[in-house]
């Protein structure tokens, strides 16, 4: 008979199921570091205060001036030294940092992958009180959605930060004993269109990408070469989102790349690790396949 004991190591917890010979190590402490020396380039004079609503599990981050990293490392005995970049989403104008941030980084780093939450600059909106500045950034979302010239003022500083993280992660991979050439990008929504922006644009390419329920904005830009191995996830119900990643998909096949893409039947958009009983659910089950198939969840 399977019999589950839970072990306290420090910093570090496990939990060993008898039988099976499993291990399950949850992470340490998380580490937070600013993404910039100094203030972040381009933003120097907001002042707007960050604000952030809603009950644990369910925050939404708003004016953030201050990027960060929020490394969560896995236990070095079980450590792959594969990191994974979590960029949440919320178009630009908040963070959904726990479903589509936090609790993917938990989930990598119980598994030996070290996650990344990468808290990127948004939209500045006004208001006095919590309320006050939530009820602006809902109208601000309304506005930018379909409106390229807003996405493309919105998502300027976000995608400066994915830059910046892939560079930053690079430059602690001895520190937090990953490896420069096995960190991996993704995204959520506002998060993809960072990621592909990232990945397509830039030379600090991650090693891997997943832009998860979104991709560019409106066109494809040229497809480049030398481009890494990308993952693609979205719900078939989820009209914003799925003509962005199946343009996206077709790119990438005519221009010679196998990007891998799951369609799930229902979840809708920004599933995230919500669970509601559909096949979304699981999304992060196929991702870990995918790191497994690309020699990711070993050391």
């Amino acid at each position: 008979m399977n019999r589950k004991y839970r072990i306290g190591l420090g910093r570090v917890s496990a939990v060993v199921l008898v039988g099976w010979a499993t291990v399950h190590a949850f992470a340490q402490s998380p580490v937070t570091i600013n993404l910039w020396p100094g203030a972040a380039p381009g933003s120097e004079q907001w002042r707007q205060p960050e604000t952030t609503t809603g009950p644990a599990g369910n925050r939404r981050i708003m004016n953030v001036s201050t990027p960060t990293l929020t490394a969560y490392l896995p236990d070095p005995a079980t450590a792959t030294g594969t990191a994974v970049i979590v960029a949440p989403g919320g178009g630009f104008v908040w963070l959904s940092i726990d479903s589509e941030g936090h609790d993917v980084a938990k989930w990598l780093a119980a598994r030996g992958i070290a996650g990344i939450v990468l808290k990127y600059r948004l939209f500045q909106v006004e208001g006095n009180d919590a309320a006050q500045v939530l009820q602006a950034a809902t109208a601000a979302l309304g506005a930018v959605t379909g409106n390229r010239s807003l996405m493309d003022s919105y998502s300027k500083y976000g995608i400066a930060d994915g830059i910046q993280a892939v560079k930053v992660t690079r430059e602690h991979a001895a520190e937090w004993k990953i490896s420069p050439d096995r960190i991996v990008l993704a995204g959520f929504s506002a998060g993809a269109i960072v990621t592909s922006a990232v990945v397509l644009q830039s030379d600090a390419h991650p090693n891997y990408a997943a832009p998860i329920y979104g991709g560019p904005f409106n066109e494809v830009p040229p497809i480049p070469q030398g481009l890494p191995p990308i993952f693609l996830a979205v719900a078939q119900d989820d009209a914003g989102a799925g003509p962005l990643v199946t343009r996206f998909y077709d790119a990438l096949k005519a221009a010679g790349y196998k990007p891998e893409l799951h369609v799930f039947s229902s979840g809708g958009h920004g599933f995230g690790m919500r669970k509601q009983g559909k096949s979304s659910d699981h999304w992060i089950d196929e991702f870990y396949f995918w790191l497994e198939a690309q020699h990711l969840t070993r050391p």
